[in-house]
């Protein structure tokens, strides 16, 4: 196996290379050419498609973008950003104190995603994306009295049922529209507000996901993996969608999970029940998260207990019991989903493509440098799946519970896959996914860190500046 970076190397150090470790450089190269491989072949394959019969419903396959290179507002201080983080993302990561580590890892990330964002301009890219004919502010005013709304909202899934909800309002349960109905009831009403909130809620996740790497594994490979979180390309997109804000929510009930299953709160019992409350407001945000319960159960497996379950059942019972005492059913509304869904693009959306062309878009959100640590990932994958045995006892090798954290996130994802509900636009549909998979960076060499990075935020900054994303 490739050597781990110690503790006690220096972030950004560069000591002389062994044979063994330029072996691994290597291999960490032809992974990340793996990956830009498929992304190429993604392209290529898919312009065909769409060329040929226009299946695809995508124009730059395989990402719901056009072609548009352009500079904008946000396009120096995007390159300020990137710079800044690749100099002295690992020096400072390693050696600012944890909590102000987790405060300049959020506020790096926020300038990267509203810079990202601000590249299409004010209102391109931030005010106009949540009121367009698919999104969720178009119908706010049917909202003004909720009580019937909630109680007729699965009335109007269906392509021919009478005002049915635009896309995005149908393809999700009502707490995702209810956020913006409730900015709206406190006098955050607008496209703008509702972009602020998106992407302000969504650049949290960044300080969640550290918080439960460090509670799970320890706090050196959460410092490793800070700058990556910090300047994912998935950036583009949590800033442009309401994805974004849905990851974060997902982020941080298992974040409190890892606190409370670990112990390292006062009240563990109170963590875990908000943590609860938050994964029921994720399954009621986005139909597809539900899948984070798999995240969840490697926690729970990680920290060996299973205390915190009674709370997080609890929690998110009681969301779910809210809902549905309010007159909104889950799984009515995702038989219809699923009914709608093929009324769609999706009836004509190729699988055979989009089963391989949706990992070429998880290359894009999460970076070839996520690529190469998905190959150090599966190196480690045996050790740590004998540790997953009973028998192993408590999980001591910070490196393997990392690894199964990261194998949870990829499972996750693959069955999302497999479902065929997810055909298309995954670059945003799997943002909750995304950042878990980004962790696996923090096996990366510690003296390639920076170049790592600056392959992260190049391809960041070539996505933003040359496509003009559709969410």
């Amino acid at each position: 196996m490739t050597p781990r970076p110690t503790s006690e190397t220096p972030a950004g150090a560069a000591p002389r290379a062994t044979p063994e470790q330029r072996a691994s450089d290597r291999a960490d190269l032809l992974a990340a050419a793996a990956g830009a491989l498929l992304v190429v072949l993604a392209a290529v394959v898919g312009t065909v498609i769409q060329h040929a019969n226009g299946s695809l419903h995508v124009n730059w396959p395989p990402l719901y973008a056009s072609w548009f290179p352009h500079v904008g507002p946000g396009t120096p201080a995007a390159l300020l950003v990137a710079a800044l983080v690749v100099l002295y993302g690992p020096a400072l990561a390693a050696r600012l104190p944890w909590r102000a580590l987790l405060v300049a890892a959020w506020a790096a990330s926020l300038a990267w995603t509203w810079s990202l964002a601000l590249i299409d301009g004010w209102q391109t890219g931030v005010a106009r994306r949540l009121t367009t004919m698919y999104e969720y502010l178009t119908v706010i005013r049917r909202f003004d009295d909720l009580g019937p709304a909630l109680r007729g909202f699965t009335g109007h899934i269906l392509n021919n049922a009478p005002d049915h909800w635009p896309a995005h309002v149908a393809g999700h349960p009502p707490a995702a529209v209810l956020t913006f109905v409730g900015l709206d009831r406190i006098g955050l009403g607008g496209g703008g507000w509702a972009g602020a909130w998106c992407l302000t809620t969504g650049t949290t996740a960044v300080a969640a996901v550290l918080i439960a790497l460090r509670a799970l594994t320890d706090e050196s490979l959460a410092r490793r993996a800070a700058p990556f979180l910090v300047v994912a390309p998935a950036a583009v997109w949590v800033g442009t969608s309401a994805d974004g804000y849905f990851a974060a929510v997902a982020a941080w009930a298992l974040a409190l999970l890892a606190l409370a299953a670990t112990r390292r709160t006062p009240s563990p019992a109170a963590a875990a029940l908000a943590a609860g409350l938050l994964l029921g407001l994720t399954c009621y945000l986005s139909y597809g998260l539900t899948l984070i319960v798999l995240i969840a159960a490697a926690v729970l497996w990680l920290a060996r207990t299973a205390r915190p379950l009674p709370y997080l059942v609890a929690g998110a019972a009681a969301v779910a019991l809210a809902f549905t005492l309010a007159g909104f059913s889950w799984w009515e509304g995702y038989r219809l989903l699923v009914e709608r869904y093929y009324q769609g693009a999706a009836s004509v959306r190729p699988y055979a493509y989009w089963i391989w062309g949706n990992l070429a878009c998880t290359v894009l959100i999460t970076g070839l440098a996520t690529v190469a640590g998905l190959r150090h990932t599966a190196l480690a994958a045996p050790a740590a799946v004998r540790q997953l045995r009973p028998s192993a006892g408590p999980h001591t090798d910070p490196v393997g519970r990392l690894v199964v954290l990261v194998l949870a996130a990829l499972a996750a994802l693959l069955i999302a896959d497999l479902s065929g509900m997810s055909k298309a636009e995954t670059e945003r549909i799997w943002l909750p996914f995304a950042w878990w998979l980004l962790a696996a960076c923090a096996l990366l060499p510690v003296a390639r860190h920076r170049r790592w990075l600056a392959a992260q935020t190049a391809l960041a900054l070539l996505l933003n500046h040359l496509l003009y994303t559709g969410w």
